[in-house]
């Protein structure tokens, strides 16, 4: 009789050999060209991973683009940036386009660069040459002369923070002809030239006038304008009162640096703006940025106002699925993920690494569905309880805690089989850069181990949720079979779909390809 073990009865779909080389060197499975750009694109910070370089990454989607069509990548910049809430990545397929197609790059223009930061970014990465050009050029001249002309106050008040470009610079370069006395008097004042201070916009006009006169009102600027200046303690207490939901998140170091906190009432006014659920959720804030907020308070910043972000992060969490049937949560714990999510580069990496990330969204579908089973994994499947009771941050940072090890995608798989488990949906969060499963020359060991829970359960499904921007999957699309990347809200939405039934094939090229250019 011919060995079992090479020739195993076949039953359910076949399992394809491996395709690949993942960056850690494990056998894997190719993407398509435009599966590939499109998990770039909606994980990609063009920053080094801790397999892949921020120039490897760049390189890659430079020779993606050459070869996909200019359709594809403009509806790509779309969703990258109205749906991934990406910021680098939409500006550079928007450079591509500068060179390949500007009739399309027009199109989308408005759309995708809607801010300043944005419009600075484009203009940098395009004269930085990397695309194929140096200067605007006549076409995106005209583009960017045309967002400032027909920007509004605001967006040209917000526009004027930061540099390498900065707003000034652009103005200059591209030289827009004001369609007012107020325009042409904040163009004076943006450069540094004579400007008549009554026809500057009104929240410009008050900006000047309070920095030498502070008074009980803060003016309508942004928050950087405001704390370039030499204040006193009553005026950052008065900034922080009247700051926004988004501005008190973000910058609670910054106000306990200058003291802000040494007033009680301030601090339980702003932990009830924090906690407010009304304001959560009119802020539309993702869990991964409250996250971010966290781990990022200084020892300075009172327990009461971490408290609040902890509140926020249950409001935020609200619109999470419920699932059906028995849930496992595969979480990786490996030591690549102790690499920050968004990449490194130097004086700029997030203090949120990607065991954050997937400690957040285990920890997540675990506080919705509190009947799925968390197994965290590296070399093997570590052995760790959770209460789906504690609060979400609680449990994020018992699986962040553990990080170290190999990293073996199959382990889960195979525990389950050992247990002789038919759990309904396995969700894998993880880097996908799996290397010390076993050999298997015939399928990765993933798949092996996943046709074993098939064989038991005909309508298992599993999801392969990549936070990081990787080319290759341990498990190929297919009926059964979800790959999808990033850690916002949508994926969420994407999961639940797939675990009713939706189809699986491609979700993000499909999605991409929804995009209308109108």
């Amino acid at each position: 009789m011919a060995n079992t073990l090479l020739f195993p009865s076949a039953r359910g779909p076949l399992s394809p050999a491996p395709t690949s080389r993942n960056e850690a060197g494990g056998a894997a499975y190719d993407l398509s060209p435009e599966a590939t750009l499109a998990r770039l694109a909606a994980t990609g910070c063009l920053t080094s991973t801790f397999y892949a370089s921020a120039e490897v990454q760049l390189e890659k989607v430079l020779k993606l683009t050459s070869k996909l069509d200019p359709s594809f990548i403009a509806r790509t910049a779309l969703y990258a940036r109205h749906t991934g809430y990406m910021k680098d990545m939409p500006a550079l397929l928007c450079a591509v386009l500068a060179k390949r197609d500007v009739f399309l790059l027009g199109q989308i223009f408005p759309r995708v660069i809607d801010n300043g930061r944005m419009l600075r970014t484009f203009v940098q990465i395009l004269r930085s040459g990397v695309t194929g050009r140096r200067s605007l050029g006549t076409a995106p001249k005209r583009l960017v002369r045309e967002w400032l002309e027909n920007a509004t106050d605001w967006q040209l008040i917000n526009a004027s923070i930061g540099n390498n470009p900065s707003l000034a610079d652009i103005v200059k370069m591209v030289h827009p002809r004001p369609t007012s006395a107020s325009r042409e008097a904040f163009y004076g004042w943006l450069v540094g030239k004579k400007f008549d201070l009554e026809a500057l916009p009104e929240a410009v006009r008050f900006f000047e006038i309070w920095k030498n006169h502070p008074q009980k009102k803060v003016p309508d600027v942004p928050f950087q304008l405001l704390t370039a200046l030499p204040l006193k303690n009553r005026d950052w207490n008065l900034i922080a009162l009247s700051a926004s939901w988004q501005t008190t998140r973000m910058n609670l170091n910054t106000f306990a640096r200058h003291g802000v906190f040494s007033n009680r009432k301030t601090v339980k006014e702003l932990a009830n703006r924090l906690a407010n659920p009304e304001l959560v959720r009119r802020s539309r804030v993702f869990p991964y940025q409250l996250m971010v907020a966290y781990l990022n308070a200084s020892n300075d910043v009172p327990y009461k106002l971490q408290d609040a972000l902890q509140d926020a992060m249950e409001i935020a969490l609200e619109n999470v699925p419920k699932l059906e049937g028995k849930v496992v949560v595969c979480c990786d714990v490996s030591g690549s993920m102790g690499w920050p999510v968004t990449g490194w580069r130097q004086g700029a990496s997030s203090k949120v690494r990607c065991i954050d990330v997937a400690g957040l969204m285990s920890a997540a579908i675990l506080r919705t569905n509190p009947e799925a089973r968390v197994l965290p994994f590296e070399c093997g499947v570590v052995n760790l309880k959770l209460n789906a009771r504690d609060t979400v941050i609680t449990n994020a940072k018992k699986l962040s805690n553990i990080g170290g090890g190999g990293t073996n995608c199959s382990a889960p798989l195979k525990k389950l089989n050992r247990e002789k488990a038919a759990p309904d949906l396995v969700i894998f969060v993880s880097d996908n850069e799996s290397w010390m499963d076993p050999n298997n020359s015939f399928s990765t060991t993933v798949m092996k181990e996943w046709e074993q829970i098939r064989r038991r359960n005909k309508k298992a499904r599993l999801v392969c949720l990549d936070i990081v921007p990787n080319s290759t999957t341990q498990a190929p699309d297919r009926a059964d079979i979800l790959n999808i990347s990033g850690f916002n809200d949508s994926v969420f939405k994407v999961i639940a779909s797939f675990a009713q039934g939706g189809n699986s094939a491609d979700h993000w090229v499909r999605e991409i390809k929804k995009e209308s250019f109108k």
